[in-house]
């Protein structure tokens, strides 16, 4: 899979940078801007405020309007082996570990920026590999760190219209944690669908292509290679994630 590199992108530019709002807005109008502005600066900070901000929206919105119990009783649903499973143990028991779900899904909704972190670094890191040793790519991880957290600003739409959704009077019962926003097919089929479906046409969400389309031109313009050396990098992992995202449903 390794080729020449093929510079299409200026050297690290010289002169006043932009600052980081301007990075945010070029991220939506004028991508190539915010990731040529990298190569000169790798912070990181704004993207990584606005979704602290973000979350907890969300998460104040479920606290308010659905509540934590509400949220585990909804994914039990869900699950059809699992609502037998809770319908089959002592009332008790069940309460328990009704309980402990719903503490378990807010504590991880909580931490959600900060999980953040990990999981960018680990993207980061493995594009970094794939474009520089792939591709003859001559990126830095701090450049593709920066790359990820103003391509993944789109996602944070996902939060706007779900909290958006829940303070304009969403039945709390049809909230669904794992996918809480419009944006992709799986969102408007059945509970009684096919795991394996779901899970594909949950993945073919418009907000996470238009992540990756972002991603994949940001790491092409750190790296300095073609821009097709992006898409293929990223869509290529991506499709990886999907086929075992629908194996894991099959199996399980």
């Amino acid at each position: 899979m390794s080729s020449m590199p093929v510079s299409i992108t200026p050297e690290t530019p010289t002169g006043p940078g932009l600052t980081q709002v301007q990075r945010v807005i070029y991220t939506f109008t004028a991508p190539s801007k915010t990731f040529t502005d990298i190569k000169r600066n790798t912070s990181w900070w704004l993207p990584f405020v606005i979704t602290i901000v973000c979350s907890y929206l969300l998460f104040a919105g479920i606290t308010m309007k659905v509540t934590w119990a509400q949220v585990a009783e909804n994914n039990v649903k869900l699950n059809a082996k699992q609502a037998e499973q809770m319908e089959k143990m002592p009332a008790e028991q069940r309460a328990t570990s009704m309980k402990f779900a719903a503490i378990f899904t807010e504590g991880i909704m909580a931490a959600t920026p900060f999980l953040a972190l990990i999981f960018q670094a680990a993207v980061a890191g493995i594009l970094l590999a794939t474009i520089n040793f792939g591709f003859g790519g001559k990126a830095n991880f701090w450049q593709t760190y920066a790359v990820c957290w103003f391509a993944g600003l789109p996602g944070l739409i996902k939060f706007i219209l779900g909290t958006i959704a829940l303070f304009a009077g969403m039945d709390p019962e049809s909230f669904k944690i794992n996918n809480f926003a419009g944006t992709n097919l799986g969102y408007y089929l059945p509970p009684e669908t096919s795991k394996p479906l779901l899970a594909l046409a949950t993945s073919l969400d418009v907000v996470t292509i238009w992540t990756l389309v972002l991603t994949a031109i940001g790491i092409s313009i750190v790296a300095g290679t073609k821009r097709s050396a992006g898409y293929i990098a990223v869509f290529a992992w991506w499709i990886v994630v999907v086929l075992f995202g629908v194996g894991v449903a099959a199996a399980f």
